[in-house]
């Protein structure tokens, strides 16, 4: 399968690699192959992965057909929360600790799996034969409200929504520590540094994000948050950035809570436009009972 991109203003200056990951929705273990393979072409040339882009570009990518043996498999015994469905989209209440979609072939017990055991069809929507449909991501410890597309159509429209158009609307509530401002505006690059995101103001993908405060006691404060962009680990390093790590959260310097074995990083709300209709859907996650449990004595009253 052959797909063709071109670079606009907003994506002037992202790293070829980056872009392609996004723009199709792919792993990064594909994207590298790709690369390796020849299979990435900017203005009738091959590419190398590290290429800035040039608004203007012209992109073109194989995509060889992936075997079966990669694909996602049905896996009807992880339970499956439905928030919204209908013959285009559908909206699930992820838990912590479930992954969203498989990284090795066979591999059960993800988001993905439970989509293709529930809705069968969704086995082939998708760049990525293991992601059944999913138009983004969350970490596995993140909770809360994920997206799929029932149709190849729906999932192009999503897509194009949250990687090219910034018109999906994502909300998370987060516990944090340390002094913070009522609300705020963070905008720092973030790249890649092993298993976490760092900032690099120099050669960085751009991250925005919005944040107020709903709630405070002591050092602890409940966060909105609202993304504006999509990078990985994007809300757990820009909050840590402005010392203002999530409890639990480790990775990014956040303290530990007795009893509470995930970091405090809920996904609350999602927005988007139907794909069919162009009217605008929210869709809600209530906040999961360990969380609560945690706001309960963090945050009484």
């Amino acid at each position: 399968m052959k797909r063709t991109l071109k670079v606009d203003a907003a994506s002037a200056g992202k790293r070829i690699d980056l872009f392609v990951g996004e723009a199709l929705a792919l792993s990064r273990s594909r994207v590298k192959a790709l690369f390796e393979d020849g299979h990435v072409r900017v203005n009738n040339h091959k590419a190398k992965k590290g290429l800035g882009l040039v608004e203007g570009d012209a992109l073109e990518i194989d995509l060889p057909e992936e075997s079966a043996s990669t694909a996602a498999v049905a896996d009807a015994e992880l339970t499956l929360t439905v928030l919204h469905a209908d013959e285009a989209l559908v909206f699930v209440d992820k838990a912590a600790g479930v992954p969203t979609q498989p990284l090795q072939p066979g591999e059960r017990g993800t988001v993905a799996n439970a989509l293709i055991a529930k809705y069968p069809e969704m086995s082939t929507v998708g760049d990525d034969a293991r992601e059944a449909g999913l138009c983004h991501r969350l970490d596995v410890e993140t909770s809360g409200v994920l997206l799929a597309a029932r149709t190849r159509e729906a999932w192009e429209k999503m897509r194009a929504a949250f990687t090219e158009d910034r018109a999906v609307e994502k909300h998370y509530l987060a516990l944090v520590t340390g002094p913070l401002a009522d609300d705020g505006l963070i905008e720092v690059p973030l790249a890649h540094a092993g298993d976490h995101v760092v900032p690099a103001f120099e050669d960085g993908r751009p991250a925005i994000t919005e944040f107020r405060v709903r709630q405070r006691a002591g050092l602890y404060s409940l966060v909105e948050v609202k993304l504006i962009t999509g990078v990985l680990h994007q809300v757990r390093a820009h909050l840590a950035a402005i010392g203002a790590p999530i409890v639990g959260d480790a990775l990014y310097g956040g303290v530990s809570e007795p009893g509470l074995t995930r970091f405090f990083l809920h996904a609350v709300s999602l927005g988007v436009r139907h794909p069919l209709t162009g009217d605008f859907l929210r869709v809600e996650s209530p906040l999961p009972p360990e969380l609560q449990a945690v706001l309960d004595v963090r945050l009484p009253g």
